[in-house]
């Protein structure tokens, strides 16, 4: 159900156990599922919520996903009041404690205490020419000096 002050944008799914606190804002194309979300949190678009329960004034950036199930068991997580950057995967079972940040597009497997910042993610590595190698790049080469004849 959802508290007072509280919205939900279009394409968005409460599905059972779904319980939204007071003033709660759900973005689009948002599903909760068996989670309590807790007072002026904010739920960005293109999420999923899963098995948790988020505390209060919290704010999930867009296409965060609550992984929840590992083929046998769904697991919970608990999140206090923190920030979530965009493109975050969140998986349970952990618990992200208060005044904590976890960087935009981290997979969090392990818990996050008070006051602290997770960032779980490879380096990037730019491989220098890597198209070149397939005969389609080739192909492509011998089209484009064609046309330019």
């Amino acid at each position: 159900h959802m508290q007072k002050k509280s919205n939900i944008g279009p394409y968005s799914h409460l599905r059972p156990l779904a319980d939204i606190g007071e003033g709660v804002h759900i973005g689009n194309f948002v599903e909760v599922k068996k989670a309590k979300i807790g007072k002026n949190t904010k739920v960005g678009h293109l999420t999923y919520v899963g098995d948790a329960t988020l505390g209060k004034e919290i704010n999930v950036g867009c296409g965060t996903v609550f992984i929840n199930y590992d083929r046998i068991n769904k697991h919970h997580t608990n999140v206090g009041y923190s920030f979530i950057g965009s493109g975050s995967n969140i998986i349970a079972p952990v618990e992200v404690g208060d005044h904590s940040y976890i960087a935009a597009g981290s997979t969090i497997t392990n818990d996050v205490e008070p006051h602290d910042m997770a960032i779980a993610r490879g380096r990037q590595v730019n491989k220098k020419g890597y198209y070149d190698r397939y005969p389609v790049a080739k192909a492509a080469a011998e089209t484009e000096k064609n046309e330019k004849k």
